[in-house]
Formats: structure tokens, sequence, C-alpha cells
């Protein structure tokens, strides 16, 4: 997948794989750059997706070694206003602010949603921000769900969030998550691959498929088991939305607290899922410096750690 700059509006080019030939263009293209089917129906119905010079429909079906070019428009300008939101900072310098997110907060605004989020609160932080995302999501590099704690890295400049968002791609910048599971995982460490794509009975998820997904690689470890519940720590080799919550759910050992994928009464006292990044581990920009942080488990998974370590959760 090639990225193009094109005045206002992004353009990426893509070659069809194996892994998408033979699907019709909305429900492959959709998946490579993951967006809803109805979006990327929209996408090919205002004409943004070409094969050269052919403008591509919705049924056209998807060839191997196919380049496809994509125009997706700017967003609309979101009237995003700095808050005096108190945020957790680890640590910050003149490119780069680490935060420890706090669970509940969304990290970008959206229609509707304007403000409470990370963006918000590092507006009036920060005199600048990386404009690569535009004033919907300035500065920010990666992301995590809304009910997800721990910690993230923010640039202040766009060479800074070139170079952090390469290192991620590349696989050089490393983060670690400890989750709390259901179930008493037998393994004590593993790699999970699977495809990954948007659930066809609900937009709003996402699921193991055997075919029309992205690939997704979630490596795990245990750390330590209670019968009924395992602590794990999980890294990413891919960033697929909702990918450890997903897996883990796959293998059958959904994520405590989990109200997407796991909707189940918990002993537990925690809203949202018991997932948590917890490290972080890249290269600075500016000094080539190697460094390395961690977010402190938030309060409501360190009682669940503490009462699981007491054998209180019958």
């Amino acid at each position: 997948m090639e990225h193009i700059e094109n005045g206002a509006a992004e353009q990426q080019r893509l070659i069809i794989t194996e892994q998408e030939a033979g699907q019709r263009a909305d429900v492959g293209l959709a998946a490579m750059l993951e967006l809803t089917r109805s979006n990327m129906q929209k996408l090919l119905e205002e004409g943004r997706a070409v094969r050269g010079s052919k403008v591509l429909k919705s049924n056209y079906k998807l060839r191997l070694g196919d380049e496809i070019d994509v125009t997706i428009p700017e967003p609309q300008p979101l009237d995003v206003q700095p808050e005096n939101i108190p945020l957790d900072i680890i640590y910050e310098d003149e490119d780069v602010v680490i935060v420890n997110k706090a669970r509940g907060m969304v990290v970008h605004p959206a229609a509707g949603n304007l403000s409470g989020t990370l963006v918000n609160a590092l507006l009036y932080h920060c005199k600048n921000l990386s404009g690569i995302n535009g004033v919907i999501r300035p500065g920010i590099v990666h992301r995590l769900d809304k009910d997800t704690s721990g910690i993230m890295i923010c640039a202040k400049n766009d060479a800074t969030h070139l170079s952090l968002s390469q290192q991620i791609q590349a696989k050089t910048a490393q983060r670690t998550y400890l989750a709390v599971v259901r179930g008493n995982i037998k393994t004590d460490n593993g790699v999970i691959e699977t495809l990954i794509a948007r659930d066809k009975n609900d937009r709003k998820k996402m699921a193991v498929v055997k075919e029309g997904g992205r690939d997704a690689v979630t490596e795990y470890e245990v750390l330590e088991r209670f019968g009924k519940y395992t602590i794990v720590r999980c890294r990413l080799r891919t960033g697929r939305t909702h990918q450890i919550r997903v897996h883990m759910e796959y293998l059958g050992y959904p994520l405590v607290g989990d109200p997407k994928y796991s909707p189940m009464k918990t002993p537990f006292s925690i809203q949202g899922q018991a997932l948590h990044s917890q490290t972080l581990e890249f290269t600075h920009p500016r000094t080539g410096e190697r460094l390395s942080f961690e977010a402190p488990l938030p309060e409501d998974m360190h009682k669940i750690v503490t009462r699981l370590r007491l054998g209180q959760f019958n």
C-alpha cells in the first residue's frame, strides 16, 4: 500500500494480492483500507477508485496484480477546542509527549463527540502538535480503544510523526499490553495468526474470517494463572482494530469486562475490557537514543490482579 499526496485529499495505491483476488471491489478494498463496506461503496459511487483510467464499480471482481488508486477526501474540518483536562504525562520533550491514557477517554473527536477527548486535552497542554492528521487527530500517531488504558505517544511536529509512524510500521517501535482473560490458558506462550475483518452481522465489531480480511498477528505470554482467569502479556506484530480483543475471544479466552466480545457478568468492578497498554520502546527521532517507558496499571486492573492473587474472585 502506497500513500501519495494529492492536494487536500489522500491517495492510496493498492496492489491486489491473492488474499483479495476474486472479491468484489467494495468488499476487498474496504478490508485493505479498514473502512466499512458502506463507506467504500460511497467512495466507489463517487468515482474515487480507478484502475488505470477505468473507474471501478462496487461489483468489479478484483484481479491478482491489479493496481488501484483510491482517493480519500479530506475529512470535514471540525471545530475542536482545547480543554483543560488533566493528563497523566509520563515523559515530554520538544518532539514527543507520552501519556498514560485513562480508561473511558476517547482518543480523538468525531462528529457528535467533539469534547472530552485526548486531542482536546493535548491541544490545551501543547502549543504545537503534528498536523499530519489534520484538525481531527493532531499529533496522534496510533490509537487506543476508548476503554483500553495505558501508554500512548503523540508527536509535536511532522518530522517526529513520520519517524514514529515508520517505526511502528517496521516493528522497531515495540508496545506490550497486559490483559486479564477468562479461562485457564494451557500453553505458556503462543502466536495467533488469522485474518481479521469487520463482522458481517455487526459493523461495529471485528471478527476472524477465513477470507477477505487483513493479516493479524498477536504474540502472547502467560504471566499468571488463577484457574478461571489468566493474566497475559500481548505484543502486536500487526495493528488491526480491536486485534487483541478479537484474538483472545477467538482462542476462547475473552477479556474480562469486554462489552463487545465478552458481554458477561464479571465479579470485578471495571468499566470496559481489562486491557492496558503497559510498555513502549522506540528510537527518539531527533537524538537516535533508544527509550523505553512503562505505564502503571490503573486502579481497577490493579484491584483485579490483587483479588486474583488473594483468591477473591468466586
